[in-house]
């Protein structure tokens, strides 16, 4: 279990604390789920860069890539980091019939960017466990991790071996300090509308 002070500050030798407020958004009342992303940058200062910046997003802990855990948002605060949500229902195979309809009748809206909302918009209004955690309701974790062309695809590099024991360490103590169901703990693409090959190889 962790020690999360009255800020949503975690105090443990190692976690090192570098808050940025820009993140923070909303209270964050109730902790679901557990979002692992990768950066798309090839340093942890470029991700801290970005932080500073207003209005920025961002997760609430940040791997680099020796292992080191940073925390850069409070557990008790909403970060944006998991974007248009997917229907759960739809990849779970789970739809009612007027799940169903709702959702596959989105197919006819054009671009694909606005039926992306329309999906989001209609899962967001459902309860958990009906929907993915996302924004409102989840705590991210970004692995310092670059992106490359391959053969016109997005390709992000492996997660390396001391990224994912400082994963795994982190989503032990956060599922057992938040309540949170392991079954909750998502790489990005599986929820939202993300780069497919994103923390693909994260392991927890």
């Amino acid at each position: 279990m962790l020690f999360v002070d009255k800020n949503g500050v975690i105090d443990a030798e190692c976690i090192i604390s570098k808050r940025f407020r820009t993140i923070d958004r909303g209270k964050l009342d109730k902790v679901n789920g557990i979002v692992v992303h990768q950066t798309d940058s090839t340093t942890s200062g470029s991700v801290f860069n970005s932080y500073q910046n207003s209005g920025a997003n961002g997760a609430h802990f940040l791997i680099d890539k020796d292992g080191t855990i940073y925390q850069t948002a409070s557990l008790y605060k909403v970060a944006n980091h998991v974007g248009f949500l997917q229907s759960r229902c739809l990849l779970k195979k789970s739809c009612s019939p007027q799940e169903l309809r709702k959702s596959t009748g989105m197919d006819k809206i054009k671009p694909a960017r606005e039926k992306s909302k329309h999906v989001h918009r209609y899962e967001a209004s459902k309860d958990f466990p009906d929907r993915f955690p996302y924004n409102a309701d989840s705590i991210g974790i970004e692995i310092v991790g670059k992106s490359e062309k391959i053969d016109k695809k997005d390709v992000y590099e492996p997660v390396n071996e001391k990224q994912n024991e400082s994963l795994k360490w982190l989503v032990k103590e956060l599922s057992e300090t938040l309540s949170v169901s392991l079954n909750e703990v998502y790489r990005h693409p599986e929820i939202g509308r993300k780069t497919p090959s994103e923390a693909s190889t994260a392991k927890w």
